[in-house]
C-alpha cells in the first residue's frame, strides 16, 4: 500500500508541471488569438476605408464621364441650333429684301403719280384749287421719315410720319405720310394697325392718289388676318371708286386667283 500511494503521490507531482504548462500554453494561446482579431479587424477596418475610397472615386468618374457626355450632347445640340438660326437668318434676310424691294417698287410707282411741281394731285390727276406745293421743310421732313421706312426701321418711320402731321397736318404731302404710317403697320404685321391708319387716309382725303393703294394695302391686311370676305369686298369697292388706278387693275387680279387653301 505505502508503495501504491508514493506512487500515486509521484505521478500527481510529475502530473502538475504538465497541467500548469498547459494552463500557460492556453493563455498564451488565448493572447495571441485576441491579438490576431484585433489586428484582423484594423486591416478590415483599413479594408473597409480603402474600398470606401474606391467606390467613391468610381462613383466620381461616372458622373464626370456623364457629364461630359451631356456636355458633348449639349454642343451638338448647340451646333444643330446654329445652322437653324442661319437658314432662318438668311431667310429672314431674303425675305425683308423682297418686301423692301417691293416698297420700293411701290414708292417709285407713287412717286410717278405726284411729281415734285404737283405734289396734291388727286386720283383724277387733276390739282385742286388753291392749293400749294409742298415746302421745303415740308419735303425734307417727309422725306427724312420715308427714308426709315426704307430702311427698315418701321417704328421709327411711324413716329416721324405721325411727328410731320402733327406739324404740317395742311401739308399736300400729309395724305403720303398717312399711307406710309398705314404700310410701316403692315410690314411689322400688325394689320389692325395698318388697317386703322389707311382708313384715316381714306376718310381724310378720299379723292387722293394714295386713296387706291391705300385700299389695295387694307385688303391685304384683312387677306393676312383671314377675313376673305371683307378682303373681297374692300377689292371690289377699290375697283368701284377708283376704276382707272394701277390699283384697280391689281385688285381685279386679286380676285381673279383662286381662293388659297
Amino acid at each position: 500500500m505505502r508503495r501504491l500511494a508514493q506512487a500515486l503521490f509521484f505521478g500527481v507531482v510529475l502530473a502538475a508541471p504538465l497541467s500548469a504548462q498547459a494552463l500557460f500554453d492556453d493563455d498564451e494561446a488565448r493572447k495571441r488569438i485576441e491579438a490576431l482579431r484585433l489586428e484582423l479587424t484594423e486591416r478590415q477596418k483599413t479594408l473597409d476605408e480603402r474600398l470606401s475610397r474606391i467606390e467613391s472615386n468610381a462613383v466620381e468618374r461616372r458622373s464626370i464621364l456623364d457629364l461630359a457626355g451631356q456636355v458633348d450632347a449639349l454642343r451638338t445640340d448647340l451646333a444643330k441650333l446654329r445652322g437653324q438660326i442661319e437658314v432662318l437668318s438668311n431667310q429672314m434676310e431674303t425675305a425683308e429684301k423682297r418686301q423692301k424691294d417691293l416698297y420700293l417698287d411701290i414708292d417709285t410707282r407713287l412717286r410717278k403719280l405726284e411729281q415734285p411741281r404737283d405734289p396734291g394731285a388727286t386720283a383724277g390727276g387733276e390739282k385742286p384749287a388753291g392749293e400749294v406745293p409742298a415746302t421745303p421743310a415740308e419735303t425734307k421732313a417727309y422725306e427724312a421719315a420715308l427714308n426709315q421706312f426704307k430702311l427698315g426701321s418701321y417704328p421709327l418711320a411711324i413716329s416721324a410720319f405721325q411727328g410731320f402731321l402733327v406739324t404740317y397736318p395742311a401739308s399736300p404731302l400729309a395724305p403720303s405720310a398717312q399711307y406710309w404710317i398705314g404700310n410701316s403697320h403692315f410690314a411689322q404685321r400688325d394689320y389692325k394697325g395698318a388697317i386703322a391708319a389707311q382708313q384715316k387716309l381714306l376718310t381724310a382725303w378720299p379723292q387722293n392718289s394714295k386713296s387706291p393703294d391705300a385700299m389695295l394695302n387694307m385688303a391685304s391686311s384683312q387677306e393676312a388676318l383671314g377675313d376673305r370676305r371683307s378682303a373681297q369686298r374692300t377689292l371690289q369697292d377699290l375697283i368701284t371708286k377708283y376704276p382707272e388706278s394701277p390699283a384697280a387693275t391689281s385688285a381685279k387680279q386679286r380676285l381673279a386667283q383662286p381662293p388659297r387653301r
